[in-house]
């Protein structure tokens, strides 16, 4: 009875050990990365890809400028005077020397009443001695001291009284009036403004890299914001050949007649459009291909089922693509749709090209 019952405990730890080995068998050739056959399984990222080309790049840049008129003149005060009658509005037409705005002739910094009464005391001299000379009473001499007494007279009341009268240089319309009734008026600050704007002057600044690919002469389009319909076109009329020092840009300025409602006003912030010389024959990108880390640009170049990350330099752009300077190759399939789900060496799966 004991014999049989050990062979029975013997069987049952046999039976046991050898599940036990299965087991442990079973668990040393499991491989959670292996498949059937026995390759790796990636993942592989879908992308839309174009290739590199080369062709004629139209490049078309645009350009924040400001207007003015044709001939413009500002009118400032030379003395620190109070405004005592303005004689213009915004929108008048005025003629050259017309009186637009005065100043207090009796303050303190005027000297009007004084030259205009030894003006009055020359010009009453002179007339004296003219009749003095005709009757012999005196000689040449005499009078031409008379004579030069009253011209320098004459020049003084002139300029004190064009300090308190301020008359507009050209003939035009009333752009800006930026005084009141009261104001102190002080010197060298702009109390108003006359342009004639028939025509007019946009006035806006390239960059070093654009500024060989215009020139004089070359047309221009003015365009507003608030009023797309208003374009205009318009010629390049001086190109600065130095560049400003402190925002080392330079000054371009094109005439442009204006709209026959006259729209374009003097002041105005628009939009100036130019075609640079055309690139011939060069490599081309699509925009949405170029990547940006900080100062470098780069692109995602397909190979061999992999993308890679590419680092390029780029020159001249438009809307929809880029000349390539370096880094690429003709023929080379970059990635246009699906980069930001990219690192370099990324498994990629081709799923179409780019339209």
């Amino acid at each position: 009875m004991i014999s049989i019952q050990s062979s029975c405990i013997r069987g049952l730890v046999a039976a046991m050990l050898t599940v036990t080995l299965v087991a442990a068998s079973g668990g040393c050739n499991r491989n959670p990365s292996a498949t059937r056959s026995g390759k790796t399984s990636e993942r592989h990222v879908p992308v839309e890809v174009a290739l590199i080309q080369r062709e004629n790049l139209a490049v078309t840049k645009t350009y924040a400028g400001s207007l003015e008129g044709e001939e413009q003149a500002n009118l400032v005060a030379k003395i620190p005077e109070r405004v005592t009658a303005i004689k213009i509005r915004v929108g008048d037409r005025v003629s050259q020397g017309q009186i637009c705005i005065t100043l207090d002739k009796s303050g303190s910094s005027s000297q009007y009443f004084q030259a205009a009464a030894n003006f009055d005391n020359a010009k009453k001299t002179l007339e004296r001695m003219k009749s003095l000379f005709d009757e012999g009473a005196i000689s040449q001499q005499a009078l031409d001291g008379a004579q030069t007494t009253f011209d320098v007279a004459k020049a003084n009341f002139e300029g004190a009284r064009n300090t308190v009268e301020l008359s507009s240089p050209i003939s035009g319309i009333v752009t800006a009036i930026n005084v009141t009734m009261g104001d102190l008026a002080s010197p060298g600050v702009v109390l108003a403004t006359v342009a004639r704007n028939d025509r007019m002057k946009v006035i806006f600044n390239l960059n070093e890299t654009d500024v060989s690919d215009l020139a004089v002469g070359q047309k221009v389009q003015v365009i507003a914001d608030s009023r797309p319909d208003a374009v205009a076109e318009g010629t390049i009329s001086q190109l600065f050949k130095s560049a400003d020092t402190r925002s080392r840009s330079f000054e371009v300025r094109a005439m442009f007649p204006n709209t026959k409602d006259h729209w374009f006003r003097p002041g105005m912030y628009v939009k100036v459009k130019s075609e640079l010389s055309p690139r011939l024959n060069v490599l081309t990108v699509p925009n949405a291909a170029i990547q940006s880390y900080g100062d470098s640009r780069s692109v995602f170049t397909v190979r061999n089922g992999r993308a890679f990350t590419t680092e390029v330099s780029l020159g001249v752009a438009n809307d929809e693509k880029t000349e390539i300077l370096n880094g690429l190759a003709e023929r080379d399939t970059v990635v246009v749709v699906g980069a930001g789900d990219l690192q370099d060496s990324t498994f990629v799966s081709v799923v179409g090209p780019s339209q």
